[in-house]
């Protein structure tokens, strides 16, 4: 029976800690969310904790384990997904017996959903409402998805003692590998771009071809910020008869964690072109994958499997949740950093929490702190800040990095040291100390802190999950690295999971009341972004850098003359409508002023 989902939001992965459980907290009542399955020694801890919770026998799958990393994701999967179920199954009993319960759960329900307008009626038919309401309950409702995401370039080499192990037991490869093994019937969401060798790894698990009866027990999603992008990629796993169920659009400024900015493409026009051009993206993976599975001598679908789009990035109001869904035709919105303000939701420890609260906007900000060298959105005032800033003061800058899952940099060992680690910093500022004669003062303290602001986010990402469920932290303190986007700027108060969904699709405001316009919001950080951008070179300007700024400036004026066009034909946003429109402008003549450099001529 095909299920038909209760919710068009759904909860994005949140660092490593953040969504390690939200589908036991959430799954029951039909949202779905991702689990980050990056670190298998917070995953194997959370293993602990629920078996002990649930009654459930546990026993630990230590490091001498063969293949450990790939066991402890496939047994904590497995053990969330048994969890839900039985949640599911109580939940289901709860609604059939408790009138009270099941009015709760519709109020969580969208106004447009059949299913809540069907249980409406049972309720209204007062005599055949017990008698029917069991069946009906069995026929409509399903647990939200638990689905769990790769960040592909988390691909690093593992060694046993110096000898490299075969390619299937690097971090990405061994994380499928976990979850291909488990239980579950959901997707796995593969972000930060295309890793080729990982990408071909999906032809060793039958689970992610079509069956006889053209269905996917497993499927795959794609995190893309362009369309060229998902075609590329898409077309990829096609040649190997693999289908892309979900390309999951996401802002490339206006997100939470890392942030990889487009080339200046804006958010509606990017949902634009996938509007128009979703026949030619599905047609063309469709022929490619028919092609593949006949060369495999597997079956294969006369007719394209579904396909989904979806968005996410920045969304704050229930009108520009309904716009999208409307406007640009998507299946889902995604709702992330919100949801870290609602307990039942997502893992987040009281003292982080309270800090996101407080925050305002300057407290929000793209950073450098990442060992992977791509920005990252993080907040002012973590622990984690402080107690780098700490070890800093004192000249013992750097983390002992005991996960290692970001030591990718062979500069000076061919397994790899991470940037942010003690040892990888050490190096650096002996050759930084040595070159200290040949620098002005002010040149030293910026490479010095180009050096030391790289965080442990292996540690810091996973710690407010040990904090929230007091499970201990062993080895140096490192504290909490929190990633949330900018937008969480204009929620400042802890809600109920209830008020949250509420906000989301009845507009029962959770939100301060001078939050921007999500469009306005992401064209300023494009705007911010490339002007930090052209103040940041250092040395001759290329023709190569001129040409690619010049396209970036295009592509964000190309933009705002499309939102200029949108706004006026669209009956969404009419409130706010004459001040958004100012705004644009305000930030086109912002972005006008910048000056670009001259090339210099060789």
């Amino acid at each position: 029976m095909a299920k038909i989902p209760l919710h068009t939001f759904h909860i994005p992965v949140m660092g490593l800690a953040y969504t390690i459980d939200s589908p036991i907290r959430v799954a029951q009542y039909g949202i779905s969310s991702v689990i980050s399955i990056a670190d298998d020694d917070l995953i194997e801890k959370m293993r602990n904790f629920y078996s002990t919770k649930f009654n459930i026998p546990y026993e630990e799958i230590t490091q001498k384990f063969h293949d450990y990393r790939t066991q402890r994701i496939t047994s904590y999967l497995n053990l969330v997904d048994k969890i839900v179920k039985e949640k599911f199954e109580n939940f289901k009993t709860e609604l059939a017996e408790s009138k009270t319960s099941l009015e709760n759960f519709m109020s969580m329900l969208p106004n447009t959903s059949d299913i809540k307008k069907g249980f409406q009626n049972l309720l209204d038919d007062g005599i055949a409402f017990k008698e029917n309401i069991q069946s009906y309950i069995e026929t409509n409702l399903f647990p939200g998805e638990i689905d769990v995401n790769i960040m592909t370039k988390l691909d690093k080499d593992n060694f046993d003692k110096d000898e490299q192990l075969p390619i299937e037991f690097n971090d990405a490869h061994a994380a499928l590998r976990g979850f291909a093994n488990s239980n579950l019937e959901s997707s796995v969401v593969l972000s930060a771009g295309m890793n080729p060798r990982l990408f071909g790894y999906f032809e060793n698990f039958k689970d992610f071809f079509p069956n006889e009866n053209n269905e996917l027990k497993k499927k795959i999603i794609l995190k893309v910020s362009d369309f060229r992008s998902a075609m590329i990629q898409g077309n990829f796993l096609a040649k190997k008869g693999l289908w892309v169920s979900e390309y999951r659009i996401e802002s490339g400024l206006n997100c939470g964690g890392h942030a990889f900015a487009t080339d200046g493409l804006l958010l509606g026009t990017i949902l634009e072109e996938f509007k128009q051009k979703k026949e030619q993206l599905v047609q063309s993976a469709h022929e490619l994958m028919i092609k593949a599975l006949q060369l495999k001598n597997q079956v294969f679908p006369e007719k394209p499997l579904k396909l989904k789009i979806t968005v996410q990035g920045g969304v704050g109001t229930a009108e520009e949740h309904e716009f999208l869904l409307e406007e640009y035709q998507v299946d889902s919105v995604g709702w992330g950093s919100p949801f870290l303000l609602v307990p039942e939701a997502t893992s987040v420890d009281k003292e982080t929490r309270d800090l996101l609260m407080n925050a305002k906007e300057d407290d929000f900000y793209l950073s450098n702190i990442s060992p992977l060298g791509v920005p990252f959105n993080t907040l002012k005032g973590t622990t984690n800040e402080f107690l780098k800033q700490k070890r800093i003061h004192e000249n013992k800058a750097g983390s002992s990095c005991p996960k290692k899952f970001l030591a990718l940099s062979k500069e000076y060992d061919p397994q790899g040291i991470c940037t942010a680690s003690k040892k990888y910093q050490d190096i650096k500022l002996a050759e930084l100390e040595n070159r200290k004669e040949t620098l002005s003062a002010d040149a030293f303290e910026k490479s010095k802190t180009k050096i030391t602001e790289k965080s442990c986010l292996c540690v810091g990402l996973a710690n407010a999950s040990y904090l929230e469920n007091d499970i201990k932290i062993k080895g140096q303190a490192q504290g909490v690295v929190i990633c949330p986007g900018p937008n969480l700027a204009y929620f400042d108060q802890e809600v109920s999971l209830k008020e949250m969904v509420q906000h989301i699709y009845q507009g029962i405001s959770v939100l301060r009341t001078d939050r921007p316009n999500l469009f306005v919001k992401e064209l300023k950080m494009y705007v911010d972004y490339f002007r930090n951008e052209i103040e940041m070179i250092s040395g001759e300007v290329t023709t190569m850098q001129l040409k690619k700024w010049n396209s970036f400036k295009a592509n964000i004026l190309e933009g705002i003359e499309y939102y200029h066009n949108l706004f006026s034909s669209t009956s969404y946003f009419k409130k706010g409508e004459e001040k958004i429109k100012n705004q644009f402008d305000f930030y086109k003549s912002e972005l006008n002023a910048i000056q670009i450099p001259t090339p210099q001529l060789v």
